[in-house]
C-alpha cells in the first residue's frame, strides 16, 4: 500500500492475487509455476482458461480470481479512451490495445469507431480467428459504421507470434477496407498491429 504496485516484482503481485483465492496456503510454488509457464504477470492473466487449468495446483477459485483481475485491467484501460478524442490520447489508446490484445493466443480484429470530432464512440471486436489468420469482412465494418454514424475508423489486430510486421494479407485486407470506407465518406486513420512488446502503425510505416 505504501510503495504502490510499481514497486512490486511480478511474482509478489501474483502471489497477492493467488492468496486472495487460496488463503492460508503457501502460494509461492504456484506463482513460480505460472510465471515459468507463461512468462510474466500480464501473460498469466491473459492466458486462456484451458491452458491455466493445466497448471498443477490451479483450481476454479484461482482461475476465477485471475480472470476477474484481467477483466478489471481491461475495463480500466478502456475507460481511459472511451468517449474521448483518441488522437489527443494516443498513448492511452496504445496502452488499452496492448492490455486487451497483446497476449492473445489467437488473432482478433477490433474496429474503433470515431465520430466527426474523433471521439471514440465504440470499440468492437469484429472477428476472431486462428493463431495466424482472422476473417475480416469490409461490408460488415461499413454496415456497423453507418449504424453508429461514425466518421472515421481505427483498425486494430494482434499477432500472436509477437512480431507486428504486417503480412501481404494484412496489407491487402487494409486496402479493401480503405476502399470501402472511401465510398462511404469514412476515413481510416490507422491500422495498428499489436505484438507482444511493441506495435506497428500502418500510417507511420507509410502503408496507409
Amino acid at each position: 500500500m505504501q510503495g504502490g504496485a510499481a514497486a512490486m516484482p511480478d511474482y509478489e503481485l501474483l502471489e497477492l492475487v493467488l492468496f486472495r483465492a487460496i488463503p492460508r496456503q503457501d502460494v509461492k510454488p504456484l506463482a513460480r509455476r505460472l510465471l515459468d509457464r507463461f512468462g510474466d504477470f500480464n501473460r498469466v492473466l491473459s492466458a486462456p482458461p484451458a491452458r491455466l487449468a493445466e497448471v498443477s495446483g490451479l483450481g476454479p477459485a484461482v482461475l476465477q480470481e485471475l480472470k476477474i483481475v484481467e477483466a478489471a485491467a481491461q475495463r480500466l484501460a478502456r475507460s481511459r479512451v472511451m468517449h474521448r478524442p483518441v488522437l489527443t490520447s494516443w498513448d492511452a489508446l496504445l496502452d488499452y490495445c496492448h492490455t486487451a490484445m497483446a497476449h492473445g493466443e489467437i488473432e482478433q480484429f477490433r474496429v474503433l469507431y470515431l465520430d466527426r470530432k474523433n471521439v471514440l464512440i465504440a470499440d468492437e471486436e469484429q472477428a476472431r480467428g486462428t493463431v495466424d489468420h482472422v476473417p475480416v469482412y469490409p461490408r460488415e465494418i461499413m454496415r456497423r459504421a453507418l449504424e453508429l454514424s461514425a466518421s472515421a475508423l481505427i483498425l486494430v489486430h494482434n499477432h500472436p507470434s509477437g512480431d507486428p510486421t504486417p503480412s501481404q494479407a494484412d496489407i491487402g485486407m487494409t486496402n479493401r477496407i480503405v476502399a470501402a470506407a472511401e465510398v462511404m465518406g469514412i476515413a481510416v486513420h490507422d491500422h495498428l498491429i499489436i505484438g507482444r512488446s511493441r506495435e506497428l502503425s500502418f500510417r507511420s510505416e507509410g502503408l496507409l
